[in-house]
């Protein structure tokens, strides 16, 4: 079955995923707010300045206008950085359907409220399909089509099923999950424990510390996100990447 889709930032990830769903036959639309970088992703066939010499598929288009672009499609992804997640939230106001499902592969807290972003997309979108993108992976290699495993997980099975089946294809590996809240929390939170592990690492304190950071930092992880409803077992998964 072939779904449009808009997906919405236009960085390394998000045209990373573009490409991915493209190659997958599906029919996408990559939006960015710079009107500079749509022109030159439309002249060029890619988008050099984030993912130089891949060239986009059929089915993959740059375009300017956010609500063209939502007119268009059937599904919503979002792959901003969580500081303009809530902005663009804002932006669909009004222009979104209410039977259009939202994805996102953002990673991170709302910065002002500190909500999670499901809350987020609640309070300004309404009730409705939505799922996060997470996983252990980066752009480039999924813009090459390397092996990657990644997790969807949505506030329906069915859903985060719909979107698994989306994105998996040659090189990637889509698995779901129905603790949207756990999912969340990890993709927020291991990056403290990865900084925390850089540090120790550039102090020299050794392999050592490194695992007490990475073990101890775990369950650190889960009791936070217990506080929050998540799932134990999601910290053991895909989630946390």
């Amino acid at each position: 079955m072939t779904s449009k889709i808009a997906v919405l930032g236009a960085g390394s990830w998000g045209t990373a995923l573009a490409l991915a769903l493209a190659r997958n036959g599906h029919q996408v639309r990559l939006w960015s707010h710079r009107a500079e970088q749509v022109m030159e992703m439309q002249a060029l066939l890619g988008n050099p300045a984030y993912l130089p010499g891949i060239v986009f598929p059929p089915g993959l288009n740059a375009e300017g206008d956010l609500a063209e672009v939502i007119e268009f499609a059937d599904q919503v992804l979002i792959a901003v950085p969580s500081h303009a997640f809530g902005q663009i939230c804002q932006q669909l106001q009004g222009i979104i359907a209410g039977d259009q499902g939202i994805a996102w592969a953002t990673k991170g807290l709302a910065p002002d409220t500190h909500q999670l972003l499901h809350e987020l997309v609640s309070e300004l979108l309404g009730d409705r399909e939505m799922a996060m993108v997470s996983g252990p992976s980066f752009a480039k290699e999924v813009a090459l089509q390397m092996p990657t495993a990644l997790t969807v997980a949505a506030n329906s099975p069915s859903f985060a099923a719909f979107w698994a089946e989306l994105l998996h294809g040659e090189g990637m590996r889509a698995y779901t999950s129905t603790d949207l809240v756990g999912v969340e929390v990890c993709g927020a939170v291991k990056n403290v424990l990865a900084i925390a592990a850089g540090i120790s690492d550039g102090l020299g304190f050794g392999a050592n510390a490194r695992a007490a950071l990475v073990t101890r930092g775990l369950v650190e992880m889960q009791r936070f996100g217990a506080a929050f409803g998540a799932q134990q077992e999601t910290f053991f998964g895909l989630g946390f990447g």
